[in-house]
């Protein structure tokens, strides 16, 4: 998994070595500023002849001439060295987090530029797996996590165990006595902490599965907002999104109250050691076997070494809880799309709108104990007009759907232009298929650029033409500003109606070889579906056109029409010769023509 991930940080690798070279540089200058704090201690206010240190960093000094120094010279050039060394250790620290920050935002920008890529090529199965809610959470709150976690590791991660190992050797440069404290101490706190992040990690996996939930409720309710007003259920609304944002709450709470036990633990381990070190400290110095500025030294040395293990605590943290983020973004990145065209041939293209069903029978998910369709056999010729109706639940969408592939059979094939879908690849196959959803999706934009969908390189008459067979020309041109009108979010400036008509015009500017309309008239009226049928039949006449529909108005005209009863195909006729003989049809026709003469 880790690898994985790390190849989305691969263009900016520069900057993830480049910081801890820097950290590097900080880490070395910084142990060393103590070093001449105590000589300026001891030898510089004390007034200990610099050759009375045991130590390196006084034979350095005495090597720059700085054994001639005494009293405030002393003091004065040191002082001056250690704010030198200090500023050069601020400029490293500053390039350090530049560095760390350009490679977290790149490493950020290309994770979620993966799975983006990744979702595109899912199938509708591969969507369904993961609900829309979870997967804004892995792109967004789950990537912010590993972003800040790999930022904080290339800086951290190196800083940190430096800084812990080169202060324990210069802690036992000084004292090897005084270093035995710390060293009893650190390893129960490390114990400690670790036992802690590893029942955390559970608690965050939870937590995270509550933003899914809370993410999904938050997309349907604004997504639904008309609806939540019409039917007046605001504060039904406000009372769900109480109970999801209390349960986000409580599970959030549950695994930091376990983390938020790394600053007391940390604190209790520093003061004690520092207590006793000042204890044992005070006794040497009186005894004559250590100096005022060693231990003062040793101190900064100690209280280094803590702070290198509280930042090491803390990615530990953020590993634990970027674990489970990690988890599910590699879980998103690693799925299998059920529909794959790897092997086959990219010079293959669509001849004709032939279609045929053979002996297909198909299932949602592998493990789906019910087939929605059942041995469907069905030819369809190239140009032939096709209407599918039947009962609600009866399988119609889920049979078109095989047609571009969105779903795969489970059993049997299906053919268009007499090659199995399979053959094509899946841009050549749906490039032939134009196919207009149940639920009609524009994007924020104007008119014009939606319909572009349908042809990016249509010229203002091919869109103009498109939208008159669709019948949406005249009230797209009643706007201000026509073409140009912007939709905002989802179309909210156009009725259901209007809608249905620019996905509809949509689909008919790219000029397919199969066109499918799946309801997707429902809210059109009698008249204006109509129109649009008998504009397709003139201007499309070699589209091979399916349409699925409730009102038998829209497919009695069809060359043929396939009623569809539970998954099956319970019949294939003209709309007179269904009439004469099925009686499922007959019963809808009946029921339809009942319900306009009570109107």
């Amino acid at each position: 998994m880790i690898k994985e991930l790390a190849g989305y940080a691969r263009k900016y690798k520069i900057y993830a070595i480049l910081s801890p070279v820097s950290i590097v540089l900080e880490v070395l200058i910084e142990v060393l500023i103590p070093l001449l704090m105590s000589v300026i201690i001891d030898c510089g206010i004390s007034g200990q002849p610099l050759e009375s240190k045991d130590s390196f960093i006084a034979e350095i000094l005495i090597s720059l001439g700085f054994a001639s120094k005494t009293g405030t010279d002393l003091i004065i050039s040191l002082g001056a060295l250690m704010l030198g060394m200090a500023c050069i250790s601020l400029a490293c620290g500053a390039a350090a987090a530049f560095f760390a920050a350009k490679a977290g935002m790149g490493f950020g920008a290309e994770l979620r530029f993966g799975i983006f890529r990744k979702i595109q090529d899912f199938s509708f199965s591969n969507v369904d797996k993961f609900s829309t809610g979870s997967l804004i959470t892995r792109m967004t709150t789950d990537i912010t996590m590993i972003q800040n976690t790999f930022m904080m590791a290339i800086r951290m991660f190196i800083r940190s165990p430096l800084m812990f190992s080169m202060a324990i050797v210069m802690a036992f440069s000084i004292n090897k006595r005084l270093s035995l404290i710390f060293m009893c101490v650190a390893p129960v706190m490390l114990f400690l902490i670790l036992l802690i992040g590893i029942k955390a990690h559970k608690r965050f996996k939870r937590m995270f599965k509550k933003y899914d939930k809370f993410n999904t409720f938050i997309q349907e309710n604004l997504i639904a907002a008309r609806v939540v007003k019409a039917f007046v259920r605001a504060r039904h609304e406000k009372d769900k999104f109480k109970i999801s944002n209390d349960e986000l709450k409580d599970a959030s709470i549950f695994a930091e109250k376990l983390i938020i036990f790394n600053g007391p633990i940390m604190s209790v381990s520093i003061y004690t050691c520092i207590i006793l070190i000042l204890w044992i400290g005070s006794k040497l110095i009186i005894d004559g076997n250590m100096f005022i500025g060693d231990l003062m030294s040793f101190i900064t040395y100690i209280q280094q070494i803590f702070i290198s293990l509280s930042f090491i605590s803390m990615i530990f943290v953020m590993s634990v809880m970027s674990k489970a983020s990690m988890d599910r973004v590699y879980e998103v990145l690693t799925e299998t799309p059920d529909i794959d065209d790897a092997y086959a041939d990219e010079k293959l293209t669509v001849n004709d709108g032939s279609i045929e069903f053979k002996n297909v029978s198909f299932k949602y998910g592998k493990n789906a104990r019910r087939e929605v369709l059942k041995d469907i056999n069905l030819s369809i010729k190239s140009g032939e007009t096709i209407g599918i109706i039947g009962s609600t639940g009866s399988a119609k969408s889920s049979l078109v759907q095989l047609i571009p592939r969105l779903y795969d059979t489970t059993e049997g094939e299906v053919l268009v232009g007499g090659r199995n879908v399979k053959d094509y690849k899946l841009y050549n196959l749906r490039d032939n298929v134009s196919m207009v959803l149940q639920t009609n999706i524009l994007f924020s934009g104007t008119i014009e650029e939606n319909l572009r969908w349908g042809n990016e390189n249509a010229s203002l008459e091919e869109i103009r033409a498109a939208a008159k067979i669709a019948q949406a020309d005249d009230f797209v041109m009643s706007f201000p500003d026509g073409y140009q009108t912007d939709l905002g979010q989802g179309g909210v400036n156009v009725s259901g109606g209007q809608k249905q008509r620019l996905c509809i015009a949509r689909a008919i500017l790219k000029n397919p070889k199969i066109l499918i309309l799946d309801d997707s008239t429902s809210a059109v009226d009698t008249a204006t579906d109509g129109k649009i049928r008998e504009g397709m039949k003139n201007l499309l006449p070699d589209t091979t056109k399916i349409i699925i529909a409730q009102r038998i108005n829209s497919v009695q005209h069809a060359d043929r029409i396939v009623v569809i009863d539970d998954g099956q195909i319970n019949d294939i006729g003209s709309h007179d010769e269904l009439l004469s003989r099925n009686e499922i049809y007959k019963e809808v026709y009946i029921s339809q023509q009942e319900g306009k003469m009570e109107q």
